[in-house]
């Protein structure tokens, strides 16, 4: 299965690029914890209920860790953690987090593996391939009306 992507033009009034034609990523469902734990259960023994049962213990203690300054790392998956957003002071001792501290975010760093030719591939994109996406599923074509009389 291929990632699909639709061509977009750039039209930035400002952009050194304006007017150029760029690939974007097309995501055409939400797979939500449900339906993870729904796919989970087909590939191994435990049940539904169970998959989301660890799936949702596994959200309220990474926010524990996250919140305890822990970097969170899932093996084969990728490593969490939290990172600050912070205006700058001219001296340390001028510094105070309520004032300078203006936002927060979850930063996420996919695992990668390392080639024999040392070239880096993270774990989700391994064998991953593009194709771009159809203009449009709906047909916007009318039919031409019938001179005939229907049949009861």
């Amino acid at each position: 299965m291929a990632v699909l992507y639709r061509l977009y033009q750039n039209n930035r009034t400002n952009s050194s690029h304006k007017g150029e034609w760029y690939g974007r990523a097309l995501m055409t469902t939400v797979t939500d914890t449900n339906k993870l734990a729904e796919l989970i259960q087909r590939n191994c023994t435990a049940k539904r209920s169970d998959v989301l049962a660890v799936l949702t213990e596994l959200v309220e203690v990474m926010q524990d860790e996250l919140q305890a300054s822990h970097r969170v790392k899932l093996d084969g998956f990728g490593s969490f953690k939290i990172g600050i957003k912070s205006t700058s002071t001219h001296t340390a001792k001028e510094y105070s987090p309520l004032k300078n501290i203006v936002g927060m975010r979850v930063n996420f760093s996919p695992e990668s593996k390392k080639s024999a030719d040392k070239t880096r591939t993270r774990t989700f994109l391994t064998g991953c391939t593009v194709q771009e996406a159809p203009k449009n599923a709906v047909d916007t074509k009318k039919e031409e009306p019938t001179t005939e009389n229907p049949e009861p």
